[in-house]
């Protein structure tokens, strides 16, 4: 498949420093709004009436429909534009932020998390635009600060929730996301210019659409409610089986249509396939971990002789050194990338998972263990982020870049509610037995010591996957044929 055409010049392209904070606060502020519930979902049980095994639909609702829309969005933009639909992206962020905001309704909160879901397109088109508009010197590194940001936002979002917890109420989390939304859809609408890049000769495909949100929908629900509903239950069985059967069905149709939503051929390059693999296996350590690093600070070490009976604020300024070691590995993981090619930092990046989770299995007595674990287990998740779509946009044209990044955008999220649900399962397996009724279970310490033993196995998986892709040149060393950016380029075996 030919590459769609590009300007010729670098010269003629905008300067990054007009399109690239555009883009990294569109990233951040989807990522914030994403997790910025998370920490809150039991108090906001209490505020909204509503029983705890419900309030988990916060959070369901928005990975549910992230997984949908991202790659769907994705692919309109590699069709229609990628600008276009960067702001109907962000547009349901600001509408969802502005429903919450406005609504004392369970119900409607739910709705509103769908629409800021749409938020998930960020990623892709955001990585797209990077990649059609910048000086090719300059894409390595604004790819790698754009899917880095992910991590910081996450990061940023936990504590923004506990320092605005302090002195409002819950409405001011999404008062927080409407206004970072609205700012963002004001600098990309200033700031990006029409997309060069659109694939012109391709075409919908709405039953590859519709079976894609069905087996998604399957999965993620059955493994968001599997700890309520029982692992070996009917419904949960069923879905699975569900999203397996669709699974196979929209294979099928994407292997016959002319016009495929995802190119199942692309899909199964080397560079494509275990690049999802180790977003998969990221996107569970870091979700997971962020629940259960959480979960143990805030732990009241009076009844439990572990934890730091940590408020919401003091739990998130633990995870802080997450954010700023993610700040840190997009320009590292730029060099390293340009360097050596992107095999480094997505090896580094597991590595440096599994280490700080193992740490925190053997030693998590001192706050500041904490601390130094959620700074290199951020550096990790940021030179993985930052090395994927390295991979992947070395591996697929450009007119197909949205789509790509956008179902290993996808992986992450599937990973995210995976690692959840695996790491709630854990805790709740394995709790504390008091002599008068708590109205909590406390996980015992070695539920704990479990879940970050899995966290590690994870990410040390993660790290062995890109021995399996083949040889990928370094971002600098094969310019493409028109000269406006350098291309990886899949070599050997």
């Amino acid at each position: 498949m030919s590459e769609a055409p590009q300007p010729s010049s670098t010269a003629e392209k905008p300067s990054s420093a007009r399109v690239l904070p555009a883009l990294i606060l569109a990233m951040l502020a989807f990522s914030v709004v994403q997790t910025a519930v998370v920490p809150i979902l039991p108090s906001l049980a209490k505020e909204l009436h509503t029983a705890g095994s419900n309030i988990t639909w916060l959070m369901t609702a928005n990975l549910l429909s992230a997984a949908v829309l991202t790659p769907l969005l994705g692919r309109f933009g590699d069709l229609r534009g990628r600008k276009p639909m960067l702001l109907i992206s962000l547009a349901g962020l600001v509408a969802g932020s502005a429903l919450a905001v406005g609504t004392h309704s369970f119900t409607w909160l739910v709705v509103a998390r769908v629409l800021q879901g749409a938020g998930g397109g960020v990623l892709p088109l955001a990585i797209s635009i990077v990649r059609d508009e910048l000086p090719r010197e300059k894409v390595t590194g604004g790819v790698a600060a754009i899917s880095a940001s992910m991590g910081v936002g996450s990061g940023l979002g936990l504590v923004a929730t506990g320092l605005l917890l302090e002195h409002w109420s819950y409405k001011s989390i999404f008062w927080m996301g409407l206004i970072f939304g609205l700012i963002a859809v004001a600098l990309v609408a200033l700031r990006v210019p029409k997309d060069p890049v659109v694939d012109k000769d391709g075409g919908a495909d709405p039953l590859g659409a519709l079976t894609l949100a069905g087996w998604l929908c399957a999965l993620l629900v059955a493994v968001s409610q599997g700890n309520h509903w029982g692992w070996t239950s009917t419904k949960t069985l069923g879905l699975f089986a569900v999203a397996a059967v669709v699974a196979l069905i929209w294979i099928a149709i994407e292997v016959k249509v002319s016009h495929p939503l995802v190119d199942m051929k692309m899909m199964s390059r080397p560079a494509v396939a275990f690049t999802n693999i180790s977003g998969l296996l990221i996107g569970f350590g870091m979700y997971g971990s962020f629940m259960v690093i959480s979960n143990f600070a805030q732990t009241p070490a009076k009844f439990a002789h572990y934890g730091f009976t940590a408020t919401v604020l003091h739990a998130g300024v633990m995870l802080l050194p997450s954010a700023i070691g993610s700040m840190v590995a997009a320009p590292v993981g730029a060099l390293l990338i340009a360097r050596s090619g992107p095999r480094l930092p997505l090896v580094l990046g597991g590595a440096l998972g599994a280490a700080s989770m193992a740490y925190l299995a053997v030693r998590h007595s001192a706050e500041g263990d904490i601390y130094l674990a959620s700074a290199v287990f951020g550096l990790g998740v940021g030179l993985a982020y930052a090395a994927m779509p390295a991979y992947i946009n070395g591996a697929v044209p450009a007119e197909q870049s949205g789509i790509a990044n956008g179902m290993n955008a996808v992986l992450r999220t599937v990973g995210g509610a995976i690692g959840t649900a695996v790491m709630g399962a854990i805790l709740t397996g394995d709790t504390m037995k008091f002599p008068i009724p708590l109205p909590i279970q406390l996980p015992t310490l070695d539920a704990y010591k479990h879940a970050f033993w899995v966290a590690a196995a994870m990410c040390l998986v993660a790290a062995v996957v890109p021995f399996a892709i083949r040889r990928i040149k370094p971002a600098t060393a094969v310019p493409v044929a028109s000269g406006s950016e350098s291309e990886l380029v899949e070599t050997g075996v």
